[in-house]
């Protein structure tokens, strides 16, 4: 009789539709309400470029996650990946820089909820942080309760969102009518440095797609599933993002846009809709932003707790975080560390996580994604070799063209970690 040591597997749920639904869910957030105000700010018109940009480094980021993902379908997306294809100072390096920018980015969008809530129903600012704690014990409870459930509040969520964005698009098409390409000219008012400095940030925008290959193990059918789901995501979301920037820029102008990222209870979007359509349409947008920041929340949540339950099955964290509850739909004490580690993020009430740390971050999670996809074999390869290589340049290139004192940080961090890491492996 033979024996097997393999730990209990999560269950398969997720078809191709619910795995684009939890794509969408995770991209189509914070990222489309704030990133275009901020990137607009850098590269003026020419933010529709970086937007481009952006796109085609997610996109080849996606195809090699997916391909990845069909073929090592479990919980964990990049973290295990390097360990499998790679050695394990990549897995873990990949584990550590998730966990870190993704927390932070958790905690922002709750207390970016909370923000926006206060707006609409017109409270004071002193209920942010009770608002956006509720908030993450809510989304965490969701996350406990299954994947089933989380997919059936993240259907709920993307479809307010995308219907708040396709109300925006339209509002603002009879001012480009109007107003014609004024707001577009001229198109080149940045230097090309700053126009690459905005795609690394617009980047951040498309990286939710790796919540797909995160629950990789909750996919029916992965090597068919995921590979569908991460492009049908990509596409949607890169339509979208550059027409939501194109008529936005069109409609109000660059500056309408760029100014508004610093107020503490308007994003870009929000503003550009007030200008175009008065209150009502500001409204739209406002509830559209609340939903979006729920649908980062939960997502995070769930990408999160995933990697960090592959983490603690490989005891790069404490053990018990690999427990499953008793009907294996989720990893419960990985679940509830999440959603304690947020709410301490929360609770010092910091929103000023910069998307510059966050796409820094993640293009060094991604390069450790396409160097791990070109180890892949002949028969695992679902896509020409020469994607990989182009994943891994436009990450390591875009990755350093952030502010030079947030890479230097971020490599700081990457040492402290991989210290920590020797030591474990030494002790363990």
């Amino acid at each position: 009789m033979s024996v097997t040591n393999s730990p209990p597997q999560l269950q398969r749920e997720l078809g191709v539709f619910g795995a684009t639904l939890m794509g969408l869910g995770s991209i189509v957030g914070t990222g489309v309400f704030v990133s275009v105000g901020i990137a607009a700010g850098i590269a003026g018109p020419a933010v529709i470029l970086a937007v481009a940009i952006g796109a085609i480094v997610a996109t080849c980021n996606g195809l090699n996650s997916a391909q990845l993902a069909a073929n090592h379908a479990v919980s964990g997306g990049t973290y295990e990946y390097g360990y499998k294809y790679l050695i394990p100072a990549f897995g873990f390096t990949a584990g550590w820089m998730f966990l870190i920018a993704k927390t932070a980015s958790a905690a922002t969008a709750a207390l970016g909820f909370a923000g926006y809530l206060l707006n609409i129903v017109g409270l004071s600012a002193v209920w942010v942080v009770p608002i956006a704690l509720f908030a993450v014990v809510i989304m965490t409870l969701i996350v406990l309760s299954g994947i089933r459930r989380s997919h059936v509040a993240n259907t709920v969520i993307v479809l307010v969102t995308l219907l708040s964005l396709g109300f925006f698009i339209l509002i603002c098409l009879p001012r480009i009518a109007e107003v014609g390409l004024d707001n577009l000219t001229p198109f080149f008012t940045s230097s090309p440095g700053e126009i690459l400095h905005a795609s690394a940030l617009m980047f951040v925008a498309y990286t939710g797609y790796g919540r797909i290959a995160t629950m990789g193990e909750e996919a029916r059918s992965p090597r068919q599933t995921i590979p569908k789901a991460m492009i049908v995501c990509l596409t949607l979301t890169m339509l979208l993002y550059i027409t939501v920037a194109t008529v936005g820029i069109g409609a109000v102008g660059v500056d309408v846009l760029s100014d508004s990222v610093g107020q503490t209870k308007a994003a870009p979007l929000e503003v550009a809709a007030r200008s175009v359509g008065g209150s009502g349409a500001a409204l739209v947008l406002a509830i559209g932003a609340v939903t979006a920041m729920l649908g980062v929340l939960l997502n995070l949540i769930l990408g999160l707790s995933r990697v960090l339950l592959a983490m603690g099955r490989r005891s790069d964290a404490p053990r018990f975080l690999a427990r499953l509850n008793r009907q294996q739909t989720a990893p419960h004490w990985a679940v509830i560390v999440v959603g304690g580690a947020i709410a301490l993020l929360v609770l010092l009430g910091n929103v000023k996580t910069t998307w510059s740390f966050s796409a820094f971050s993640v293009l060094i999670y991604y390069a450790i994604t396409n160097l791990a996809s070109l180890r892949l074999n002949a028969s695992e390869r679902l896509y020409p070799v020469w994607v990989g290589w182009v994943g891994l340049a436009s990450c390591l290139f875009l990755a350093f063209w952030v502010e030079s004192v947030i890479w230097q940080v971020g490599l700081g961090l990457i040492a402290a970690g991989l210290i920590w890491h020797k030591i474990r492996r030494a002790v363990s």
